[in-house]
C-alpha cells in the first residue's frame, strides 16, 4: 500500500459524503454525508502521518479526533432524533425551528 492508494481512497470517500451531503435532504443522510467527509480527512492525514513521518505518537492525536468526532455525531443523531419525536420533521428545511 502506497500514500498514493491511501489519497486515493480518502479522496474517494470525501466525494462520496459531499455527494451524499448535498444531494439528501433527510438529516440523518446529510450527517450520514459529513462523517463521511471527515472520516476521508482522517485518513488522509493518518496517510501522511505514516508514510511521512512513521512515528507512531502521532497518530494518538487522530485516536483523539476520532473520539471526539465521535461523540460529536452521537450528539448530532441524538438532535434529530428529538427533532423527529417531538415535530414529526426528519428534513432539513423542515429544522428551521431550531434556531427559535
Amino acid at each position: 500500500m502506497t500514500l498514493q492508494t491511501v489519497l486515493l481512497v480518502a479522496a474517494a470517500l470525501f466525494s462520496i459524503g459531499l455527494y451524499g451531503a448535498i444531494s439528501q435532504q433527510v438529516v440523518v443522510m446529510v450527517m450520514m454525508g459529513l462523517e463521511l467527509m471527515i472520516n476521508g480527512l482522517i485518513l488522509a492525514a493518518a496517510g501522511f502521518w505514516w508514510f511521512l513521518v512513521p512515528n507512531p505518537s502521532g497518530q494518538v492525536l487522530l485516536m483523539v479526533i476520532i473520539a471526539v468526532m465521535t461523540l460529536e455525531m452521537a450528539m448530532g443523531f441524538a438532535m434529530a432524533a428529538l427533532l423527529h419525536r417531538d415535530h414529526e420533521a426528519d428534513m432539513t428545511d423542515m429544522a428551521g425551528d431550531l434556531a427559535e
